[in-house]
């Protein structure tokens, strides 16, 4: 399979798309578990996101090391575990694309395809970020303008993710994922979202 490709189709041209993985969270909803290097189906929940990024120019882990990820750099927030907009601002640092996805590292059914449509959504504006079924915004999957981030955080002194981006009115993409595939803005923030990912991941 070539680089940037992934089962369900869709690629992105390197160089002018970069990946922001905010990895650095506590799982308190967890009992304090790894989240990212939690398994389901075949990967961990941070590999498989970094596989849908696979084709972009650069991909940023704002969180600890981790081995077993190739072509990804890790950087730390200052505090590390000072929130979001902390981890956002410290991965934004060190982009160097005129577009990002910026996205959480729990996120196992997210594929190329659907970062391609963020993207090709996003043309014209600030941005583009996925909706869930029930049509909530989901601030950790969404592609940005770099510049767009940049001015926002810039004034920007609070800690919330939806203060900072939901001013600059993205675009809003709800994508119906085909019948018996999971849905890509399924996170696992507790103990039964990860079960449900588990289950319609399959047997591995």
């Amino acid at each position: 399979m070539p680089p940037g490709a992934d089962p369900d189709g869709g690629s992105m041209k390197a160089g002018s798309f970069g990946i922001i993985i905010l990895a650095g969270g506590r799982g308190s909803r967890l009992g304090g578990q790894d989240k990212p290097g939690l398994v389901v189906g075949d990967d961990t929940l941070i590999a498989s996101v970094a596989r849908a990024g696979a084709g972009a120019g650069q991909i940023v882990v704002v969180g600890p090391e981790r081995p077993g990820l190739d072509r990804v750099s890790f950087v730390r927030e200052e505090p590390p575990g000072a929130g979001p907009v902390a981890a956002l601002r410290r991965g934004l640092a060190e982009a160097s694309a005129p577009w990002v996805a910026v996205l959480a590292a729990d996120l196992p059914f997210l594929r190329a395809s659907h970062l391609k449509a963020l993207r090709a959504a996003a043309e014209g504006g600030p941005g583009a970020i996925l909706v869930d079924d029930t049509g909530r915004p989901q601030w950790l999957a969404g592609c940005w303008r770099t510049e767009t981030l940049r001015r926002a955080l810039a004034g920007y002194h609070r800690d919330s993710l939806r203060g900072l981006l939901g001013p600059l009115a993205p675009v809003l993409v709800r994508l119906t994922p085909p019948p018996g595939k999971p849905p890509p803005w399924l996170d696992c923030d507790t103990p039964e979202d990860l079960r449900r990912a588990r289950d319609l991941a399959g047997p591995h």
